[in-house]
């Protein structure tokens, strides 16, 4: 019988956002040994870093500068280390986000405006398809299911194109998952060591912690 190895180390960025446990749970049902901590030893030596994020982007960006977060993901992306970002934790790797009129700079890792969801009914809350492109990782197994969202705002343009049109082509493009709620925006982007997810995946059920299972297994 062949012995289990080594359950992968992930951390859980502590900045001062909500949701931390369940999501702490659910990655450890998803089969890594998880730490919730802000500490940049332990940030920097885990196979995973998860990134999540509830409330409004301009407070999310304020309690992740404070732990030095930006330095920290950074830092990972530069040398290959994969970064999850959930809810907000999707939002901030964007160029900006604009609420009450108030712009906040983001991270910067992809282009693109978080503005509030053009829908008759805001927030957009409850279980939503999702529009999965060829390639992904993230949601090999269940392409066709259905994730829990909870959002006022989200990206409403293709980081993509976007790269496309400025003239970047870099050598991976961001592979984009699609959800409509009064009209389309970004569900989910897998770049690289970079992925992230405007839905809940730790509230998604059966669903959510395959997606789970899956990223932690590509550690």
């Amino acid at each position: 019988m062949a012995t289990p190895g080594p359950r992968p180390s992930v951390v859980v960025l502590d900045y001062g956002s909500g949701n931390t446990h369940s999501a702490v749970r659910a990655l450890e049902r998803a089969g890594a040994d998880v730490t919730l901590t802000s500490s940049p030893r332990a940030v920097a030596a885990a196979d995973g870093l998860v990134v999540p994020g509830v409330g409004a982007f301009r407070a999310v960006m304020e309690q992740l500068l404070a732990v030095r977060g930006d330095q920290l993901i950074e830092r990972r992306l530069a040398g290959g280390r994969p970064v999850l970002g959930i809810c907000v934790g999707l939002q901030i790797l964007f160029t900006e986000g604009v609420e009450h009129g108030e712009r906040t700079d983001g991270l910067g890792q992809w282009p693109g405006s978080v503005d509030r969801l053009d829908a008759p009914i805001v927030p957009h809350m409850g279980w939503s398809p999702v529009r999965v492109p060829e390639g992904s990782v993230l949601f090999e197994g269940v392409e066709h299911e259905r994730f829990y969202f909870v959002h006022s705002y989200g990206v409403q343009t293709d980081p993509a194109a976007a790269l496309a049109a400025a003239g970047e082509t870099p050598l991976s493009p961001p592979l984009v998952t699609w959800a409509e709620h009064g009209s389309p925006f970004v569900a989910a982007v897998e770049n690289g060591p970079l992925s992230a997810t405007q839905f809940h995946p730790e509230k998604s059920g059966d669903a959510g912690a395959r997606l789970l299972r899956n990223w932690v297994q590509a550690l």
